[in-house]
């Protein structure tokens, strides 16, 4: 492990303070090489000590700068586990927060998603992995249909899943006294082992070609 990430420090916190509310093009732009080195550059500094611990997460993206001041007081990163599944990552004044899953699918990715869902095996397996990270404290979430997609019974055991356009797992990962230190690295890879059984059902059934399934 590179040992290059020792947490965000406080002034980091000081910075994005600065640009709580909807600040002005010139404070902003007053304060981008500040924010630079002291907000994005330690979460390129975790990714990569994540990485080194665990090679299968080494794609990974950390945002820039954009247009709109949202994106200046929460810095958000990604990393992908299969097409459209991935785990994302938010730094901001409350810490460190995670959702991971599968979201804003390609096409053909939804009915994989639903045969899946609806199939004996892999739909109870899928129900299970979602209560287990329930009773873990994550947040299920997604986009939901208000029907039952057409085909299907409405009575369906996992008529719940079978609304959803995609499948999120959310829970804040750290606080702001957590993220001040070298332990988030910790917090990121346990809750990445935490998260892989989800995932690799999502990159399986519904992330991969149709071709690739036997």
């Amino acid at each position: 492990m590179s040992g290059s990430f020792n947490g965000w420090t406080e002034r980091a916190f000081e910075v994005l303070l600065r640009l709580e509310g909807d600040p002005p093009r010139e404070v902003r732009e007053a304060l981008r090489k500040e924010r630079e080195l002291l907000v994005r550059q330690p979460m390129i500094a975790l990714l990569n000590d994540v990485a080194d611990a665990v090679p299968s997460l080494d794609d990974f993206s950390v945002w820039g700068f954009r247009q709109e001041s949202w994106w200046w007081r929460h810095q958000g990163a990604v990393i992908r586990t299969a097409r459209q599944v991935e785990i994302g990552l938010r730094f901001d004044l409350d810490g460190l927060h995670l959702k991971a899953g599968w979201h804003y699918p390609d096409p053909g990715q939804v009915p994989r998603y639903r045969a899946a869902v609806a199939a004996a095996g892999s739909g109870v397996r899928l129900a299970e992995l979602v209560e287990t990270l329930r009773t873990r404290g994550y947040d299920v979430t997604g986009d939901l249909m208000k029907r039952m997609p057409h085909g299907l019974p409405a009575d369906h055991p996992r008529a719940c899943l079978l609304r959803h356009r995609s499948l999120l797992a959310a829970r804040p990962l750290a606080g702001d006294d957590v993220v001040l230190t070298r332990a988030t690295v910790d917090h990121v890879i346990e809750a990445a082992n935490e998260l892989a059984p989800l995932l690799s059902w999502l990159g399986h059934h519904v992330a991969a070609s149709a071709g690739a399934h036997t």
